[in-house]
């Protein structure tokens, strides 16, 4: 896990990328945040680029390709699968059946996107912080 690296916000909704935006520098995160609002195009980038991220956050619900469907091709590519980054589902979504499912592939966290932006900052601080401590094997190309 590269604690340095970007983190990978995959989300169709502009609003949210603000609020994300406005909170990761209220809670002074170096990282570099990119956004994908297309989520083929986040795979494209997960699987072809050199870019190690620190973490990637993920809508279930998105066009094209649900946040669902891309963890299971992320989970499959064994290159990626040996970088040990965190994959988090950060969603409005809450359903059983959804969390059921993200475990399943392996997520390492399910998080419902708060109505506050209090909240907000809480539930990005503990993620942040978490994944900063977390050992994780040293990724060898």
């Amino acid at each position: 896990m590269n604690k340095n690296g970007p983190i990978i916000i995959i989300e169709d909704d502009q609003d949210d990328q603000l609020l994300l935006t406005q909170v990761l520098k209220k809670i002074t995160v170096t990282n570099e945040i990119i956004f994908f609002e297309d989520p083929e195009e986040a795979l494209t980038f997960l699987t072809s680029s050199d870019v190690e991220p620190f973490i990637v956050l993920s809508d279930i619900n998105m066009p094209k390709l649900s946040g669902l469907e891309l963890r299971e091709k992320v989970h499959a590519n064994e290159n990626l699968r040996l970088k040990c980054i965190p994959y988090l589902f950060f969603t409005t979504s809450a359903e059983q059946q959804h969390v059921i499912d993200a475990y399943s592939k392996s997520v390492q966290g399910f998080f419902v996107k708060p109505s506050s932006l209090d909240k907000l900052e809480q539930i990005m601080r503990k993620i942040i912080d978490y994944w900063q401590e977390c050992m994780s094997p040293d990724y060898v190309k």
